[in-house]
């Protein structure tokens, strides 16, 4: 990995907050990106993760007359988080004290900024989000496929990682303190796609505060370099990876209590009723004889339990979502 860091030649100037900004593809859009950003951000750390337009080139040509901005080179693709990881390395050794990720496809309007620092500065929150589903003019103008993929999808990572009051858990547009990002092992943050459900998946097990900041999103002539299919295929199994992680780390062994036995008992009871209830179903239908009550009883009555066990368990999830007084 090269790296090209323009020193700041004003002392005056505090090494405060950064903007990490991935770039992949972005040759249309980074320079203007940059040339939003409002004078109160201390560095400008752009990560071309071996983009093959050469976008950290456009980065690298500005920083000669823009001392904020420090240009990477990836020598290998690895990824939006990949790119993020380094971006948050070179901000914790620059001792900034907020780090931001914007995209490079200027859908993030820097105008916002300020809303988005806030909860952190005040100490209200360790971690701040873009909310794109409050204003309805704001989702009137976004794809509708994209916005039913967005709500389904939002869903599930509540549910995953343990957040369930912020309404936008999959905006890209975030703030994250120093102190916060230190506790994070950012070695093993997700590379891919996957970055910003694992980043909550990770914040949650420390119980880190994460604030909703309504910042409607803006759609260009931009392409998205996602594939719709690969994820449709590997995030149901990264969710539920990092549910079994966060369930094993924030119930089992930082925590004991009440979701955690109700989880353990109901789970089994919920498997044992499906299972066995199909099993009698396929076996009793092969000979076709009918069921006894008392072996439907031995079916039904472990997935009703089960069923309000998991319930049990997930109403006490919900309110240990972690918030401020």
């Amino acid at each position: 990995m090269k790296m090209n860091q323009s020193k700041n030649d004003n002392p005056a100037m505090k090494p405060d907050i950064a903007v990490v900004i991935p770039t992949y593809k972005a040759s249309l859009h980074l320079r203007e990106v940059i040339e939003r950003l409002p004078s109160f951000i201390s560095h400008i750390i752009v990560v071309d993760d071996l983009c093959p337009e050469k976008s950290g080139e456009i980065a690298l040509k500005m920083a000669e007359s823009d001392t904020r901005i420090h240009t990477i080179f990836h020598e290998k693709n690895i990824g939006v988080g990949g790119a993020m990881v380094t971006g948050y390395k070179a901000a914790l050794a620059l001792k900034c004290q907020i780090v931001i990720k914007m995209d490079s496809d200027d859908q993030m309007d820097p105008a916002y900024l300020p809303a988005l620092l806030h909860p952190i500065s005040e100490g209200k929150a360790g971690y701040a989000k873009g909310n794109r589903f409050v204003d309805f003019k704001a989702l009137r103008a976004m794809p509708t496929l994209r916005l039913m993929g967005n709500s389904l999808l939002s869903f599930m990572v509540k549910a995953c990682s343990g957040y369930w009051n912020i309404m936008d858990p999959t905006n890209g547009y975030t703030a994250i303190s120093a102190e916060v990002l230190e506790k994070i092992n950012l070695d093993k943050l997700a590379h891919d796609f996957f970055f910003e459900s694992d980043m909550l998946i990770r914040l949650n097990i420390q119980n880190v505060i994460i604030e909703d900041v309504a910042i409607p999103a803006r759609y260009g002539e931009e392409k998205s370099n996602l594939s719709i299919k690969r994820v449709l295929l590997k995030f149901p199994f990264l969710l539920t990876k990092g549910l079994i992680k966060r369930f094993i780390l924030k119930y089992l062994i930082f925590d004991f209590n009440m979701a955690s036995v109700y989880t353990l008992i109901g789970f089994p009871m919920l498997i044992w009723g499906i299972v066995f209830g199909v099993f009698k179903w396929i076996e009793n239908s092969h000979l076709d004889v009918s069921t006894p009550t008392g072996t439907v009883m031995m079916s039904v009555l472990p997935l009703i339990l089960g069923t309000q066990f998991i319930l049990a368990a997930i109403n006490i999830d919900i309110q240990s979502t972690p918030k401020s007084d």
